[in-house]
């Protein structure tokens, strides 16, 4: 009996290799990239090419692990999960309201610690962001936010209006 469960399940591992999500991967051009929209220091695009572009925009770098089912299955969950949360590729043709909202949210999440996940850091070492790092990503999350243009006050009396 237990030979054949461990044959049905050595049968299932084969068969389940044939079925493979589909990559997120893309040659470019990114005309709506987010370096198109705010100038970044070398710095900060290796920083954000290293520890984020993965996950969130449209040209992952795969490990060899990503061929083996279902590894690969989570792997592109995790991406397409990333990309619905922030896509740097797309970056530029969110609206003002929303790219102050992701600038917000990149400057947190580096400075909290919470981006990049430690799943992907515990293979990814390199994507281990530094203090500099992550006080140059929010040097430049800050001042990027600057550059947009201020929020409509009417616009603003009426969101408050919504959340009272």
């Amino acid at each position: 009996m237990l030979k054949k469960i461990i044959y049905v399940l050595i049968a299932v591992l084969v068969i389940i290799q044939f079925i493979k999500p589909t990559r997120n991967i893309s040659a470019g051009p990114y005309p709506n990239d987010i370096s198109t929209k705010f100038a970044m220091s070398d710095n900060v695009s290796s920083a954000l090419k290293t520890a984020c572009y993965d996950c969130h925009s449209n040209n992952t770098v795969y490990p060899w692990y990503a061929n083996v089912q279902p590894v690969a299955w989570w792997l592109q969950h995790h991406v397409n999960d990333g990309k619905r949360h922030l896509n740097f590729n797309e970056f530029a043709t969110y609206n003002a309201k929303k790219q102050r909202k992701k600038l917000e949210e990149i400057s947190e999440s580096v400075t909290e610690g919470w981006m990049p996940l430690g799943s992907y850091t515990w293979i990814h070492k390199n994507a281990i962001l530094t203090a500099e790092q992550k006080d140059a990503i929010k040097k430049w999350c800050d001042e990027s936010s600057a550059t947009l243009p201020a929020p409509d006050p009417q616009q603003q009396s009426d969101n408050q209006k919504k959340e009272n």
